[in-house]
């Protein structure tokens, strides 16, 4: 998160990057697949059918095509900030960038996003953007990188560039705190709103096995402020060296973290459950309990 007019992110560098692992890898985003399982197992579990979504995070259609199997949606659109993102997977697509939402406010009645939101700079704006496009008692369903993603690597980077240089560059994006985010959904208008942390590791021969897979996947620093000098390939040895002497396993292998933070929210409605009003209460909790009231 940022203050106004303070951007941490690059986002055309994101959106060229994004366009052309589009273009070029044929990896499977495993974290993308990981968070569409868990996207759509909470959207089967809320009995109600849905006749409107944007699926944001096109990616190869993975999150749309999920949506649409559950049978609870009627109208999908496919968007991404990236426009060789959008598969043609029968769906309506449309390029959109998540911190200027062009959608028509109260319409929408389901949004969804499969790891956007962690590159966004005005985190709260978007939060408000997506509330206004929802129709009331409209669903936002989220998934997006925590603050532990990739701690190993970012120690790492920190342990080798010291040694090197006496210094270090910003080389991980500093992801969002799951403590903060109930507070954001809340400030944002959200009803009934709700945060909970996953975590999912990866484990890989070396690090360098990892940094491989995140440039396939376009998830390489997009920092503003990112080193613009070429990464040599002794500081990339040293790194290497650094995160196994760190963390290997007994086999060799190294770990890599990703903590997940699931977002919900629901945009207000008259139907909704309402917490009751202080002093409103007619029955004592001692009593409801059948202990004793013990004053202080």
């Amino acid at each position: 998160m940022t203050s106004p007019g303070q951007n941490i992110f690059d986002r055309q560098l994101l959106r060229i990057r994004r366009n052309r692992r589009a273009r070029q890898s044929t990896a499977s985003d495993f974290l993308l697949q990981a968070v569409t399982a868990e996207i759509t197992d909470r959207l089967d579990s809320i009995n109600r059918e849905f006749e409107s979504c944007v699926a944001h995070g096109a990616a190869d259609g993975t999150l749309a095509a999920a949506i649409a199997a559950t049978g609870k949606v009627g109208w999908i659109c496919t968007a991404d900030l990236a426009e060789n993102e959008l598969s043609d997977l029968g769906y309506p697509r449309v390029q959109l960038d998540e911190e200027r939402l062009a959608l028509t406010p109260g319409k929408l009645a389901l949004y969804a996003s499969g790891l956007t939101l962690h590159h966004v700079n005005d985190l709260p704006g978007a939060l408000i953007q997506i509330r206004q496009a929802l129709k009331p008692d409209g669903l936002f369903l989220a998934a997006m990188l925590g603050g532990d993603t990739l701690h190993e690597l970012r120690q790492a980077f920190l342990v080798a560039e010291t040694e090197m240089t006496g210094g270090v560059s910003p080389r991980v994006a500093p992801f969002a705190d799951v403590r903060d985010l109930g507070g954001l959904l809340q400030r944002a208008g959200f009803a009934l709103p709700v945060v909970d942390t996953d975590r999912l590791t990866a484990r890989y021969d070396s690090a360098l096995d990892l940094m491989r897979d995140l440039r396939n996947l376009g998830a390489t620093s997009v920092l503003q402020d990112r080193s613009r000098t070429p990464l040599t390939r002794s500081l990339l040895m040293k790194v290497a060296q650094a995160y196994h002497d760190l963390y290997a396993d007994a086999d060799g292998r190294v770990p890599a973290t990703f903590q997940i933070i699931y977002l919900t929210g629901w945009a207000p409605h008259e139907s909704q459950q309402r917490p009751l009003a202080p002093g409103s209460a007619k029955q004592r909790l001692a009593d409801a309990l059948g202990t004793r009231e013990r004053k202080l």
